[in-house]
């Protein structure tokens, strides 16, 4: 018999309960006119009446991982998933750190050509590693999509031509880009609910990859690049003999992205995860999968599969996974109610606007600084660094802020991604009044941290309240909605003089609509688990 949660009161019905049977179980579910009541134990989406069985399988599924706790299991997810997200922003960062000097070797007609293609790279990759999950699973996508990033951030460090470039930076970028989809997806699903706040701190990796982009930058662009003929006219033409330093970033990247993706096989050899198999139907495979880690880290786990087969089979168990209608199904599962419509619909807009607020802010960040650094007569490429460095490492600490604001029951995710929002608006406003390169300093600083606390916070709402079984679909589409303004950003740039204090206006203004629209997410996942 079905052991499920019944929305309107939230009591267990036990296997000893005379007459109560898996019928009774999911009429509960299917009632349509009971209001949300919060308490310990709700799963987010229980009350969106999508699939009763696998509402009711949800929630045993998740009381044995509350049961469970958090153990080394989870925090080794922690750290290799976080390389996912060092991996995303350090391959971000390092195009647009390199496009400047490796402009000036290879003399492009389209020098914004590098943004484009990482983006488009990561775009494909959010896409297809996202789809993909909910298709073939989580496991494949996590145990290679790093590995394919390696490999080509290695090879763009040899490339002879700016096509070449473009098209290597693309491709690692496309093995990068499914890492924000997956990281966050595997995390949570193996999450004890009083632990899902870790979600939101885990986005302090993101702020890790920034650190190490701008000290990669910091280490090797001022020593082994040739100088801009533009800015000392006698300067010797530049060319691969002068000018390694792009290169070098190139294969220290792609370096450290290899040793990422062997620890990520050998440290922890993932399973598939528990609410991606009950999606399929694998009952066996979850209660194996579950009781495995229990047994290995010395915890009880009371699920059996007799619970999960009293329950039925789920209703999306039913056609070809592989079939194109096995994505349809995922696609109409994000609109499956009015509520959960609303919900993706909102979700996939905030995505949209971070997706340009960010890289006018970040992607472009170095040629501003420049020419702010100029007009304070500051002209040393080591200082200019050296600042950009210590702006991205302010980064780390934003989504440790968020990680607490988000564990206040005042606030929740909801209202941290609003406080994240206008702080960081109100110091882009500021911004256009620095004066002097320590104001300018601080500003960047502090914008780096106060953005990081609503991207971050975003980064975990995004899977928390997405439907389990179309998890990958919905958080591979919202970062690649995220990945489209990143190139429409590349084409503003060619048009736009990003050395002015405009693209800051806009940034501003973006980030006020964000806050508005965080504010009337209809789902607040604090005090609930996600489902």
């Amino acid at each position: 018999m079905c052991i499920g949660v019944v929305p309107t009161s939230a009591f267990l019905k036990s296997k000893s309960d005379a007459g109560y049977h898996r019928t009774d179980v999911l009429n509960e579910f299917s009632r349509q006119d009971q209001p949300p009541i919060h308490h310990d134990g709700e799963d987010i989406l229980q009350l969106e009446h999508t699939d009763p069985v696998l509402n009711a399988k949800m929630h045993l599924v998740n009381d044995a991982i509350d049961e469970i706790g958090f153990t080394t299991y989870q925090w080794k997810l922690f750290v290799l998933n976080g390389f996912g997200y060092a991996v995303d922003s350090l391959i971000l960062l390092i195009q647009s750190i390199i496009a400047g000097q490796a402009a000036l070797e290879f003399n492009p007609s389209y020098p914004k050509g590098m943004t484009m293609a990482a983006y488009s790279g990561m775009l494909i990759g959010a896409l297809f590693w996202g789809m993909g999950a909910d298709v073939i699973g989580r496991k494949f996508a996590f145990n290679v999509s790093l590995m394919v990033c390696s490999i080509f951030a290695i090879l763009a460090g040899t490339s002879p031509n700016w096509y070449v470039l473009g098209l290597f930076i693309a491709l690692s970028s496309f093995g990068a880009g499914g890492n924000l989809v997956l990281d966050t997806t595997v995390f949570l699903e193996y999450l004890p609910s009083k632990d899902q706040w870790l979600l939101t701190l885990m986005a302090a990796w993101w702020g890790i990859g920034q650190l190490v982009a701008g000290l990669f930058a910091w280490a090797f662009i001022p020593n082994f690049s040739c100088i801009d003929p533009s800015i000392d006219p006698a300067a010797a033409p530049c060319a691969y003999s002068n000018n390694k330093g792009w290169r070098y970033i190139w294969y220290a990247s792609g370096s450290l992205v290899f040793v990422m993706s062997i620890l990520r096989i050998t440290v922890i050899r993932l399973n598939e995860t528990p609410k991606y198999l009950l999606g399929r139907g694998a009952d066996t495979e979850v209660v194996e999968t579950l009781q495995g880690i229990a047994t290995r880290y010395g915890r009880s786990c009371s699920l059996t599969l007799e619970k999960l087969s009293a329950c039925g089979v789920t209703a999306i168990q039913s056609g070809s996974r592989f079939a194109l209608s096995g994505l349809t199904v995922h696609l109409r599962g994000l609109f499956a109610t009015p509520r959960i419509a609303l919900s993706t619909s909102l979700i996939w807009f905030s995505w949209t606007l971070i997706g340009l607020a960010y890289p006018l802010y970040s992607v472009f960040l170095p040629s501003y600084l420049a020419s702010r650094g100029a007009s304070f007569g500051e002209t040393s490429s080591y200082i200019t660094w050296r600042n950009y460095a210590l702006s991205n490492m302010c980064s780390i600490f934003g989504p440790i802020l968020a990680g607490y604001l988000c564990s206040l029951k005042l606030l929740g995710r909801k209202y941290t991604m609003v406080i994240g929002a206008l702080v960081t608006m109100t110091f882009f406003f500021a911004y256009t009044q620095v004066r002097n390169n320590a104001q300018n300093l601080g500003f960047n600083c502090a914008i780096s941290f106060w953005l990081n606390v609503y991207y971050g916070t975003l980064y975990a709402y995004t899977p928390e309240v997405l439907p389990s079984a179309h998890r990958g679909t919905g958080n591979g589409i919202a970062v690649g909605f995220n990945r489209v303004m990143g190139i429409l950003s590349a084409v503003i740039a060619t048009v736009a003089d990003t050395n002015t204090p405009v693209p800051i206006y806009i940034c501003a203004a973006l980030y006020i609509v964000m806050a508005a629209v965080a504010a009337v997410f209809p789902f607040e996942p604090y005090g609930r688990r996600s489902s």
